[in-house]
């Protein structure tokens, strides 16, 4: 089916929004993106975007663009927390010569779509805060905060964790706290250190860290295990001295870093289920979700991102490809589902594995400093479901 002219309204102006609203201008489509900030910015964090992901970039036409903004990951670490050994090493530069891993500031990443977008004609519209998503009539439309109906031919809910369009089609579905936090910082970097990521693992926490910005910048996020609830979000400030506390135990190398850190958020993890639906036809228009939208998962596997980027393109390639918005959207899901509720298991796995303690542990490193020994790119190739998939192919 021909998107050329075709109307459609994004919901969220983040990574899924602002890919899809591309990927469905890049074929003709009339985007327009509602974003409720003032402002298209990202507090300061960094990501992963893995070669499923980096393959969407590329075929959107910002593959240059994520080149000048990123740095390559030459490998991934798993060190012992506590005293910085070596666990395993995954070295993606001479392992995975062929396919590209990135580190990059959110900040980067949103900013590169954006100008993506608009430069393939999509209008962005800030200050439009979505309080629900009527579905009762024959469009789907978006109740808006300043008391505007936004009807909507082709409607697409990248409105994230909270999602309004997800509510609409499923109801609410409370999540559950797994007993875990995790705080986030950006301290500053050394341009000498290498482009890894590091994986510090102990007794019921650990920490992963990268550079980012050329080395001008290191990301660190740190979980620990905590019985008591803590709220779920982004936007809680923390005590840089709890972090620390948290950690004390920990290699100096950890230590140094937190002794660097003025700025930390602390969120509460909680676990979503994947939606049960994720589109609805109706007579005169469409609903889909995707992103967070669709399939929240925990941070354990660094692809949030690379799900959403995935979804924007394959979502624009189904509606292109089949006749009428039903039999796209009913295609596209099945496609999607089973692929990210597999993703979204494999992060919750990375979360146990990550935190063993006793002779779990000691077994579980042991396996791996053998595995690295005998078999050095058989721990990759456990993935290569996941990092050699390519949505565009």
């Amino acid at each position: 089916m021909s998107l050329i002219g075709r109307r459609v309204t994004v919901l969220g102006a983040g990574v899924a929004g602002l890919a899809v609203a591309r990927a469905l201008a890049m074929r003709g489509a009339a985007v327009t993106v509602l974003e409720q900030a003032d402002a298209i910015r990202e507090v300061g964090a960094g990501l992963q975007v893995s070669p499923n992901g980096a393959a969407v970039l590329r075929a959107l036409g910002l593959g240059a663009a994520l080149e000048a903004v990123s740095l390559r990951a030459a490998a991934v670490v798993l060190t012992h927390g506590l005293d910085g050994a070596a666990v395993l090493r995954m070295d993606l530069a001479r392992l995975r010569p062929d396919q590209g891993w990135h580190f990059v500031h959110r900040a980067d990443l949103i900013a590169l779509l954006l100008e993506g977008a608009r430069e393939a004609g999509v209008e962005i519209r800030l200050l439009q805060k979505v309080q629900a998503v009527d579905l009762t009539g024959e469009r789907p439309v978006a109740l808006m905060a300043q008391g505007a109906r936004v009807e909507a031919d082709l409607m697409i809910g990248a409105d994230g964790l909270h999602s309004a369009a997800r509510l609409a089609l499923t109801g609410k579905v409370a999540p559950f706290f797994t007993h875990q936090v995790a705080w986030r910082a950006v301290i500053p970097g050394d341009a000498a250190d290498p482009p890894e990521a590091e994986v510090h693992m102990g007794p019921g926490r650990h920490l992963v860290s990268y550079p980012l910005r050329g080395g001008a910048w290191r990301n660190i996020v740190a979980v620990e295990e905590r019985r008591r609830w803590v709220e779920e979000g982004w936007s809680l400030r923390d005590d840089p001295m709890e972090l620390r506390l948290a950690f004390a135990g920990f290699s100096p190398r950890v230590r140094g870093w937190l002794e660097r850190v003025e700025d930390v958020w602390l969120w509460g993890l909680f676990r979503h289920p994947v939606a049960k639906v994720w589109h609805r036809a109706m007579p005169l228009g469409s609903l889909a979700i995707l992103g967070d939208a669709a399939h929240p998962t925990l941070p354990f596997l660094a692809q949030g991102a690379n799900m959403a980027l995935e979804d924007a393109w394959t979502l624009a390639a189904a509606l292109a490809g089949h006749d009428g918005d039903a039999a796209a959207l009913a295609a596209w899901e099945a496609a999607r589902k089973p692929r990210c509720a597999r993703i979204v298991e494999a992060a919750n796995a990375n979360a146990r594995n990550y935190h063993l303690t006793g002779p779990k542990r000691a077994v579980g490193h042991g396996l791996l400093r053998l595995s690295g020994m005998v078999a050095p790119g058989l721990a990759l190739k456990r993935f290569d479901w996941l990092y050699g998939f390519d949505a565009t192919a």
